[in-house]
């Protein structure tokens, strides 16, 4: 199983870093799983309009690539103007819908103020159920109180909830590979 970790924007180290926990969670608890990273700042993405995906550059093409090989995913944004990044959104336009069917994603996200976890709820989550995902019912929020100077995640409470995020993607993911896998005998 291949577990892959986005980080939605193009700016900014915190969803990163916050993406990046998660996956080092689920690598120290479950060594069995394949742990992939993909930061968007290093790819030099098209906007979607449409096209053949194989008429997008090389960069597009491995994104979409990198996305449709995992098996399940933790899916991180910072929130801009009370709304998920515009890189993030075009990367969910450049997926076929069916690559994402039926695949688990947790969501993590940073913001300015407390109350930008709602994007979670009211953004991430039914562009998760569009697509026809399992979402963990977990999720991560964290803003810059969350940091200490260096950059690092110190709250204990966070840190918790990202402990606790990563147990719930891998216990989903295992759980509906042994159903699928029941069913297809």
């Amino acid at each position: 199983m291949k577990l892959l970790g986005i980080s939605g924007t193009i700016i900014g180290a915190k969803t990163g870093i916050v993406v990046k926990k998660v996956l080092d969670e689920v690598k120290q608890k479950y060594p069995d799983i394949e742990v992939e990273y993909l930061d968007m700042m290093n790819y030099d993405v098209q906007f979607c309009d449409g096209r053949d995906p194989a008429n997008y550059s090389e960069d597009t093409k491995k994104v979409i690539e990198i996305v449709s090989s995992a098996d399940f995913y933790i899916i991180g944004t910072p929130i801009f103007q009370g709304s998920i990044t515009g890189v993030l959104k075009n990367l969910f336009d450049l997926m076929n819908p069916l690559t994402l069917r039926g695949k688990v994603m947790g969501f993590v996200a940073n913001g300015g103020t407390y109350q930008h976890y709602l994007v979670i709820e009211n953004q991430l989550k039914p562009i998760a159920g569009f697509l026809r995902a399992y979402v963990a019912p977990s999720y991560v929020y964290v803003n810059g109180d969350h940091f200490n100077q260096k950059n690092e995640l110190v709250d204990p409470e966070v840190l918790n909830r990202i402990s606790n995020l990563a147990e719930e993607v891998v216990h989903m993911q295992k759980a509906l590979k042994v159903n699928h896998a029941e069913v297809t005998d």
